[in-house]
């Protein structure tokens, strides 16, 4: 069984997205359940309807989950667990300030705790330290150890009652089976203390972990949503699709029998074990080409419903402009630039204006050709006296596609274009 855990106090970025893809593809490849876990116990820092946000973009990627569990809802069991410990002589009071152990904390009789709950002395719990080296297997870097020294006596009860992270994560994926962890190396402490206290539980079925190497930003420093390209808000504002960056998200770091392809396809062939060591660049341009190709494979239909329409020809008229743009927002304006009332103030508006009525008067016309050779042959127009307005007439810009090409795909709309 694998999860996703994310909190719910800030914003999704692709590097959360990253673990939550390939937890997902590695859930579906071995058949096992995937669930989906909010670690909300921190209600201070809980930004009130993130959690439904974080669904909502999963379901934006087509991540469907088996099971939404949220860490809160067993509370009570983690303070079992941890006074579990307390009276097996694995964890012990501790009463100094700050986050440091002097090491003169030790067994404690019940009268002396019950003094310090009488006495409203502030006390933490905190596992002993371990006694032989803490242990793990990762996919991609073999054996994980660490020494009895390098895993000291952590907290795993704050002051207030309230298990801390990595005790809680560890009681959770003990208690609901999950067998395989995939998240990010700067988690390696975390990894190492869970261990340990599933050992200390008494926890003997072998979790496999998978410690992904960070996605650099321009800075060499580990995105995050503080980046724009981090955010997977400002990607979505970009005009970025979501089986775009998908794609870029299970390309990095790995080989790819293709360069472009969507989840259902890498779902047949993605190899996490093979995912390199190195952390990785994060390529913006690399991005923006990934969402090119994923905008010229989309259906020309469900592409013209990106801009307001129902019409195939609108999808593929959408497509010329791939050339020179790479996201959503980027061909938009070139689409509202050809469906808005035209300027026809300016240097070539006389032209324009002759042109529109001429237009408004005349049959359909199959081609280009024909309409401008009508054009031409009505007005006497000829040169860039004729093809500038023209080309301003019917799509609002001097650049861009050839008016000849776009000309197939705005035909039946000429009336309302031309205006």
């Amino acid at each position: 069984m694998l999860r996703f855990a994310v909190s719910p106090t800030g914003d999704m970025h692709i590097g959360s997205l990253r673990v939550a893809v390939l937890s997902y593809i590695v859930a579906q490849q071995q058949h096992k359940p995937f669930i989906v876990r909010i670690e909300d116990t921190d209600k201070a820092r809980n930004i009130p309807g993130m959690d439904e946000e974080i669904m909502l973009i999963l379901e934006k990627f087509a991540l469907k989950h088996d099971q939404r569990k949220d860490q809160s809802e067993s509370f009570h069991i983690h303070q079992t667990l941890a006074i579990r410990l307390l009276e097996e002589q694995k964890a012990f009071i501790c009463t100094c300030p700050g986050e440091k152990c002097s090491g003169d904390c030790g067994a404690m009789s019940s009268g002396e705790l019950a003094k310090l709950k009488e006495e409203k002395t502030p006390f933490v719990l905190r596992v002993v330290s371990p006694a032989k080296p803490v242990t793990v297997e990762d996919m991609i870097r073999g054996k994980i150890t660490a020494a009895p020294g390098e895993v000291e006596s952590f907290v795993i009860l704050d002051a207030n009652g309230i298990p801390t992270h990595d005790f809680a994560t560890a009681c959770d994926d003990m208690l609901g089976g999950i067998d395989t962890v995939i998240r990010d190396e700067d988690e390696m402490g975390s990894t190492l203390r869970e261990e340990y206290i599933k050992e200390l539980l008494g926890y003997e079925t072998p979790t496999l972990y998978l410690h992904l190497p960070n996605i650099l930003n321009n800075d060499g420093v580990k995105i995050s949503g503080d980046d724009d390209a981090g955010s997977l808000l400002w990607l979505f504002s970009q005009g970025f699709l979501p089986d775009a960056i998908l794609n870029y998200l299970i390309a990095l770091g790995s080989e790819t029998p293709k360069e472009v392809f969507t989840l259902p396809e890498a779902l047949m062939w993605f190899d996490p074990a093979k995912i390199s060591r190195s952390p990785i660049q994060f390529d913006l341009e690399q991005l923006r080409h990934s969402n090119r190709e994923h905008i010229r494979m989309m259906d020309d239909k469900k592409l013209s419903s990106v801009f307001g329409f129902a019409d195939a020809d609108i999808g593929m008229l959408a497509k010329l402009y791939l050339g020179e743009a790479s996201t959503i927002s980027e061909i938009e304006p070139k689409i509202k630039a050809i469906f808005s009332p035209k300027d026809m103030s300016g240097e070539y508006g006389g032209q324009m204006k002759i042109i529109s009525d001429i237009i408004f008067d005349a049959k359909p016309f199959r081609t280009f050709d024909e309409l401008q050779a009508h054009i031409a042959q009505k007005s006497g127009l000829s040169g860039e006296a004729l093809t500038v307005p023209l080309r301003l007439l019917l799509t609002g810009t001097e650049e861009g596609p050839e008016p000849g090409d776009i000309y197939p795909y705005i035909k039946s709309y000429i009336l309302e274009i031309a205006s």
